[in-house]
């Protein structure tokens, strides 16, 4: 029988929804088959927790008497985007500090906030008849001005290549560290936890989205930068290459710093390890049949990063299920496999929402727009 939202949220508000985690509706499934599974279960859990460089906050800190047009504007000496208006101002997670460099950057800026600690702001203007002011250096605190909140413009990948390097030299990559000699694999993604994997053609997941975001209820507000649903696709939907993305929003002064942590890739630069959680409404049997996915149905490709001059050359195509075995055989080789995705933090992220679900904390929404389907990406020449 189908259900819609609507008949959820009820569910939820009188504490009779079902809920479960990507991890749990797997067993379910089997045990009492998909028919009665998508009968019984209202709501699965998803959730993904790792290095998302496409994050920044929009921040307001309030005026100043007298007033100044803050253009050029450091945050803990890392630069922030001023060119919007006299007061706002965007930080992106990777800008890195000019004081010391890559080890320190708008990553540390933006959870330094959301710890409540204090954070130096100098600003610069030009001055003007209605903003006088130059120059100001005082310290800032998120309870202090007026608004704080992620604008993520891509999260949450919908499938990613894993990493190697065949060549001679050591490559330190936004992937990590890779070894020499194809002496090491790293990857990303939380395989069947993952949210845009469970739901792989986008039924319930659209702008307007309610999600759990570094621990706030935050919401998609569009469609992710570098959004490519047009990739080729198995006989279930699933992406074959990485596809969709996600831009995400949320009050930054409702998040936790357990949730969004600042991250250093040695000889590359400053990231963002982002938490998201995504619940999917089980409207109909075929929405039950897409939750179950498991890491051994999902196969990315194992790229060769050592080619830097044009498409990177596809040395495997391995399943989640290899990848986190530790070790995947390519070419008679046993070549050892790392995460660069937290999964116990994204199952623990499954968790909370599931929590937050039963105890009527956090309501689904209805998407207002869906995503636009088989779009191509575009690069430069």
């Amino acid at each position: 029988m189908a259900k819609t939202i609507q008949q959820i949220n009820e569910r939820i508000a009188s504490g009779e929804a079902v809920v479960v985690t990507a991890d749990e509706i797997i067993g379910i499934a089997e045990d009492i088959g998909i028919k009665k599974a998508a009968e019984y279960v209202d709501v699965v859990t998803t959730a993904t927790f790792g290095p998302m460089c496409s994050t920044g906050a929009f921040l307001n800190v309030g005026h100043t008497t007298p007033g100044l047009r803050m253009e050029k504007i450091y945050l803990n000496d890392v630069e922030a985007y001023g060119g919007i208006a006299a007061v706002d101002m965007y930080i992106g997670a990777t800008q890195a500090s000019i004081a010391q460099g890559d080890e320190y950057g708008g990553a540390h800026v933006i959870c330094e906030l959301i710890e409540g600690k204090e954070v130096k702001l100098r600003a610069y203007g030009k001055g003007t008849d209605c903003y006088p002011r130059r120059e100001i250096e005082t310290a800032i605190r998120l309870d202090e001005i007026n608004e704080a909140y992620l604008y993520n413009p891509r999260n949450a990948y919908q499938g990613y290549n894993a990493a190697a390097n065949t060549s001679s030299k050591r490559l330190y990559t936004y992937m990590g560290i890779l070894q020499p000699n194809l002496s090491n694999i790293t990857y990303c993604t939380s395989g069947q936890l993952s949210p845009l994997l469970n739901d792989p053609l986008y039924r319930t997941i659209g702008i307007g989205t309610r999600i759990f975001l570094a621990g706030a209820q935050g919401y998609v507000a569009w469609m992710g930068t570098q959004f490519h649903s047009g990739v080729a696709r198995d006989e279930d939907g699933r992406p074959l290459s990485p596809a969709a993305t996600l831009a995400v929003v949320g009050d930054m002064k409702q998040m936790s710093p357990s949730y969004i942590q600042p991250a250093v890739f040695e000889k590359y630069g400053v990231s963002m390890f982002v938490g998201i959680g995504v619940p999917i409404p089980i409207l109909d049997e075929e929405m039950l049949k897409t939750v179950c996915i498991k890491d051994s149905d999902i196969a990315m490709n194992i790229l060769d990063y050592s080619v830097s001059d044009g498409a990177k050359p596809i040395l495997k195509k391995a399943t989640y299920a290899e990848l986190k075995s530790g070790e995947v055989d390519i070419d008679g080789k046993k070549v050892r496999s790392s995460a660069i995705t937290g999964h116990n933090k994204a199952r623990e992220i499954a968790e909370l929402l599931k929590e937050q679900i039963a105890d009527k904390a956090f309501y689904l929404t209805e998407m207002v727009q869906s995503f636009p389907q088989g779009n191509k990406l575009n690069s430069l020449k």
